[in-house]
């Protein structure tokens, strides 16, 4: 499954778009300007690479960084479990975007989870890994604070499989 980044591209502008033009607004709202919006990390210089030698299941990797091998879960997604319908489909839409592929990793807050995995989002060049598995209905968004920065992103991808029901979304397995 190849989908286009153009559609979660265009979802990505508009939404910063968007904060861009309400960010210009204060003055209607001097009382209470709102939040200032969230920095979205994207893969930049100084992030870590490296290969993918091994695809776990749909949101789980490891990833060989140097001569060490780390397992990376990804943040703010999640994916059907083994015994859950639509394992083996999220699975293998994971497999095809980043199977053998030299991934950037881009941490948010946390750096490892309760079982020692690196927690990042990830790029294939510019395409984003985590995006592309809610965009095509293989994760739902997950909520996992500190880890936020994307969540409303994740959660407008997963709002619009929901609609197209694509992917998981007709088994039923997510919410």
């Amino acid at each position: 499954m190849k989908r286009s980044w153009s559609k979660i591209g265009a979802l990505a502008l508009a939404w910063g778009l968007a904060l861009v033009v309400l960010g210009g607004c204060t003055e209607w709202f001097e009382d209470d300007p709102g939040p200032e919006p969230t920095a979205i990390p994207s893969p930049v210089a100084g992030d870590e690479t490296g290969r993918v030698t091994r695809v776990i299941d749909g949101d789980t990797i490891d990833v060989r960084i140097g001569t060490e091998i780390y397992r990376v879960r990804y943040v703010g997604v999640n994916t059907p479990e083994r015994d859950e319908p639509c394992y083996d489909d999220a699975t293998a839409a994971n497999a095809a975007l980043v199977d053998d592929q030299v991934v950037t990793l881009v941490r948010d807050v946390s750096n490892t989870d309760r079982y020692g995995r690196l927690l990042r989002y990830v790029y294939v060049g510019e395409v984003f890994v985590n995006a592309e598995l809610v965009a095509g209905g293989f994760a739902e968004a997950g909520y996992y604070p500190p880890d936020t920065a994307f969540t409303q992103l994740f959660e407008d991808l997963e709002a619009a499989a929901r609609r197209d029901q694509i992917g998981c979304h007709p088994t039923g397995v997510f919410r």
